[in-house]
């Protein structure tokens, strides 16, 4: 198997011994992105459209760092803290998943890290093996 450690200035640092995302074959594995601004590692201020929108940004940077992007996301698993705040964080993921939607679930839990409201992670996967450097 060919896997490959993708990571990104772009995005925030891994909290703990994992890697931003895996490159495997076409496949990218994205690991959850949580509301942390990567200039600082600081926890975005805010309510969950905030927060889900500083988590996307992360995960594009991810994305980018693979030669991908949101269009070639095939799944994706949404943690929220409140399901209360699904019709905002749906609102916002609805504007980077604009066609071809991902399959996704969205889970309830009872925290994330750093006190996060939401955390999300993705796979993504490219059309050919010259996608780019994935």
């Amino acid at each position: 198997m060919d896997k490959r450690i993708i990571t990104s200035p772009d995005a925030p640092k891994a909290v703990g011994p994992y890697s931003q995302a895996v490159g495997a074959g076409r496949i990218l594995f994205c690991s959850g992105q949580i509301p942390l601004k990567p200039a600082t590692g600081e926890l975005a201020d805010g309510d969950a459209t905030e927060q889900t929108t500083q988590v996307l940004e992360n995960l594009g940077a991810v994305l980018r760092a693979g030669g991908l992007g949101f269009a070639d996301v095939v799944k994706t698993t949404v943690f929220l803290t409140d399901l209360g705040d699904f019709a905002a964080m749906n609102d916002v993921y609805a504007e980077y998943f604009t066609n071809n939607q991902p399959a996704r679930s969205t889970i309830q839990v009872a925290a994330l890290p750093k006190g996060a409201r939401v955390e999300i992670e993705a796979i993504a996967v490219a059309d050919s093996d010259a996608a780019g450097p994935l």
